[in-house]
């Protein structure tokens, strides 16, 4: 995955996720969930890495905006 920039964590309540599964199902729950508490960056590119087991994903979330599900 590309280096986390500057720019992803200018402000407080700005947040990068990298986010580990057994499966991409797994890990699109994980973000769909994530999705409806904060603001994301949407459904993930998944990624295997050879000789690594599962797959893994990264998020940028705002937690100071509310995601799809209003409390």
């Amino acid at each position: 995955m590309k280096e986390i920039g500057e720019q992803h964590l200018t402000e407080s309540g700005l947040v990068v996720l990298d986010i580990t599964a057994a499966d991409d199902e797994t890990a699109r729950r994980v973000v769909a969930e994530l999705s409806q508490r904060w603001a994301t960056s949407g459904p993930p590119v998944l990624r295997r890495t050879p000789g690594l087991p599962g797959v893994s994903a990264r998020v940028y979330a705002d937690i100071r905006r509310i995601g799809t599900e209003a409390p």
